[in-house]
């Protein structure tokens, strides 16, 4: 849709949405328009009290009254947890899971199931809390799984080996790029599954751009560098380019994947300017190894296997 905005997104009545990392950023801006626009938006946070705060933010503007959940993705216990939760909640009734809590280049530490924790906070507990939803979803016609990648995707690799660096030397921008690319790769693998099994539930990938989310300064530097490499790797105009967009603008991309009427399955959205930094939300080109079903496979077999969840569709 040409040069789509927040005013475009249709009436949410009716809806019922999940939005993760919901208590800052990108998370909270996305739960405080659809709760506007009168979707019933559950704030999955792990932090109660930010939760708590995030949850009056947004009920102040709201047109159905939001619900916090609290939901630890690097805990995997707390996902089922959480998963139940929504699923009684909701009444087996969920039409759109925003997959948009992370975290980015911490020390190199462990989630409470011996994870490394960027892979397994924003890979693993979220495709574990997809998976454990999707009966929810699936009651609501065309219902909506939007994972959230970043250009960080571009540098990242994943070695289905090692995915938690204990043989690698550890490098924790590597790791988040590891980690964001997976987020893009199961979003689109999951889209294949659904598709081969003749579901109606939409899977797709979104990212930001190069946004100002509020994050601490060390992950912010990290992000700058890797905005850095990939400005330098387009050519692009890097004056102007490495003021980041506001969390308005940064949040557009997902929030059009969640709602607009023309988004399909398997899609990648994204800022639409130069080398994707920035600019209006559409369709951009998914990453080669997203594209890839054997390197959607892999990936698929690796998280059943780490996080014991049955994959559905399998």
């Amino acid at each position: 849709m040409d040069h789509w905005t927040e005013s475009d997104i249709p009436n949410q009545s009716g809806r019922t949405v999940l939005v993760t990392g919901a208590n800052s950023g990108l998370g909270l801006h996305t739960a405080r328009v659809l709760a506007a626009r009168g979707a019933a938006v559950l704030l999955a946070c792990r932090s109660p009290e930010r939760g708590k705060q995030a949850l009056d933010t947004v009920a102040a503007g709201a047109a159905t009254e939001p619900q916090l959940v609290e939901l630890d993705l690097a805990d995997l216990a707390s996902v089922r947890r959480a998963a139940a939760d929504v699923r009684e909640r909701t009444g087996d009734s969920l039409d759109v899971l925003v997959n948009n809590a992370g975290v980015m280049a911490p020390p190199h530490e462990k989630t409470r199931d011996g994870f490394e924790l960027q892979f397994g906070t924003n890979h693993l507990g979220h495709a574990a809390l997809t998976w454990l939803l999707l009966p929810a979803l699936r009651t609501r016609p065309g219902a909506r799984v939007v994972t959230v990648s970043s250009l960080a995707a571009r540098s990242g690799r994943i070695d289905t080996t090692d995915p938690h660096f204990e043989r690698r030397r550890y490098n924790p921008v590597a790791g988040y790029g590891q980690s964001k690319l997976a987020n893009q790769v199961f979003a689109l693998e999951l889209d294949r599954r659904l598709r081969a099994a003749g579901d109606d539930v939409v899977s797709v990938a979104a990212h930001p751009g190069y946004s100002d989310t509020g994050l601490a300064s060390a992950m912010a530097q990290a992000q700058r560098n890797v905005v850095l490499r990939t400005v330098m790797n387009v050519g692009g105009r890097i004056g102007g380019l490495l003021v980041a967009q506001n969390t308005e603008q940064g949040a557009a991309p997902q929030l059009y994947a969640a709602t607009a009427p023309d988004v399909s399955g398997g899609e990648y959205l994204g800022p639409l300017g130069p080398g994707q930094l920035r600019g209006r939300p559409g369709t951009v080109r998914p990453l080669p190894a997203a594209a890839d079903p054997t390197t959607g496979s892999a990936l698929w077999d690796l998280t059943a296997e780490l996080t014991g969840v049955t994959p559905d569709p399998a």
